[in-house]
């Protein structure tokens, strides 16, 4: 049996900033919670990195564009001044479109 760590994550794009073969994309997930007697979104910005054809995928995208991203987790460690380090990458498996800035609901249920 493979063991797997795997995400997704629906949101809209942030920032995309490609480096030669690499690219990094923001994606914010907004979450409801309760503060006080009202309901308020809580947005969580997620830095995701993509490669090769997803990474090209990307190329037709835009800020603001709502997007699924399905991927894996990867953990990493290193020593840095003696010290060790530990960081999460998210690497995207896939990326497909939902809808261009613009269009959509971002309707909420209470």
């Amino acid at each position: 049996m493979q063991n797997i760590a795997e995400f997704q994550i629906i949101g809209r794009i942030g920032k995309i900033d490609t480096k030669d073969k690499v690219t990094y994309m923001s994606v914010a997930a907004n979450y409801r919670r309760k503060d006080g007697e009202e309901w308020v979104d809580d947005t969580h910005w997620n830095n995701v990195t993509l490669f090769s054809k997803v990474a090209a995928r990307v190329g037709k995208m835009t800020t603001g564009d709502l997007v699924h991203v399905r991927g894996r987790v990867r953990q990493n460690r290193y020593d840095k001044d003696g010290q060790t380090q530990f960081n999460v990458d998210l690497i995207a498996d896939s990326i497909a479109r939902l809808a261009k800035v613009g269009e959509g609901s971002d309707d909420h249920q209470d």
